[in-house]
This record gives structure tokens, sequence and C-alpha cells, in this order.
């Protein structure tokens, strides 16, 4: 049985087939997951998309930044830590 891909914005879609139904960028294998951790590392958008050769642009990573937004808060409270570690 085939399966088709779940659109999850303009640029994003989650299909079984691919990277085990991980949301991923259309068209790709990129895990939106890595430009996220990209992102959160501080590293610019243009060179994320200089690193993945045009493969994703500023408007996806966007996008990417702009869902992850949304699921945050969305599902904070299935986040939250019981106990914050003493430092």
């Amino acid at each position: 049985m085939l399966m088709e891909e779940h659109p999850l914005g303009r640029y994003i879609v989650a299909d079984p087939e691919i990277c085990h139904g991980e949301p991923t960028f259309r068209g790709t294998r990129i895990l939106v997951s890595d430009i996220l951790e990209q992102v959160a590392s501080g590293m610019a958008w243009e060179a994320i998309v200089d690193e993945w050769r045009g493969a994703v642009s500023k408007q996806a990573i966007a996008e990417s930044v702009r869902l992850a937004r949304e699921a945050l808060a969305t599902h904070a409270s299935e986040l939250l830590c019981s106990e914050i570690p003493a430092s």
C-alpha cells in the first residue's frame, strides 16, 4: 500500500516512505530537526542555506521555526519538568 506525504506547511512534509515519517523539507531527505539544531546553535540562516546547497531556503527555515514555536506553545505543559536540577 502506497502512503502519501502529509503537508505540514508549504515547505515541510511528513511522508511515511521518507525518513520514517519524520518531518523533512519537501523534495529532500533533510530533516527539519537538523535545521532547527543548526538554528539553535546560532548558525546564520544564510550559512544553513549554503551548507545544504540551496535545498533549504530561508523561507523554509522560517517555516520550520514557526512550526516549532506552534508545537511548543501547544505542548508546553507536556514538556514541563517536575523538578529543575540545581546548578
